[in-house]
């Protein structure tokens, strides 16, 4: 889960990372999160003002990242919205893929091409395969392009 798209993630992410290794720095957080330290800062810095972590002095120069009680109920909770989100997007994309297959069947095709990777372009392997539809690496078949969360049936057969 290290990609980084909206403040729950990244809260969720750092809060994780925190948990795991208090004596993180800004620095190696920004490293293992492909974000910049200003980033990670920043973030810290509302974590802080909100009450979710304490900063402890361990050194001169050596901050300890601590996880309040309340940081600990925010991770659950947002542990909770990740997990939820989750299910709402690979429903939807299952729900949306077997009405796609529906129409690829009636056009008489038992095969597609599947463009894409990650977890959407998994979602869509996992039904052609359930629902006995191959995939194939060829052309003459319609093409499933799984890109973000979004999944278009494209015409283009050339036979």
């Amino acid at each position: 889960m290290a990609e980084l798209s909206n403040e729950s993630t990244r809260d969720l992410v750092i809060l994780e990372k925190i948990e795991q290794d208090p004596d993180a720095t800004q620095a190696s957080l920004a490293a293992q999160l492909g974000v910049a330290v200003g980033t990670i800062n920043w973030h810290l810095k509302r974590l802080v003002a909100k009450g979710y972590v304490k900063v402890r002095r361990v050194e001169r120069r050596k901050l300890r990242y601590i996880i309040t009680p309340e940081g600990l109920a925010l991770r659950a909770r947002l542990t909770l919205d990740y997990i939820q989100n989750s299910f709402h997007l690979y429903r939807l994309v299952r729900s949306r893929m077997l009405q796609t297959l529906a129409e690829v069947r009636k056009m008489g095709f038992s095969a597609v091409r599947l463009n894409g990777d990650g977890d959407v372009a998994d979602v869509c392997r996992l039904t052609c395969l359930e629902q006995g539809i191959a995939i194939v690496d060829a052309a003459g078949v319609p093409v499933l392009d799984a890109h973000g969360s979004k999944v278009l049936l494209l015409w283009e057969v050339k036979v």
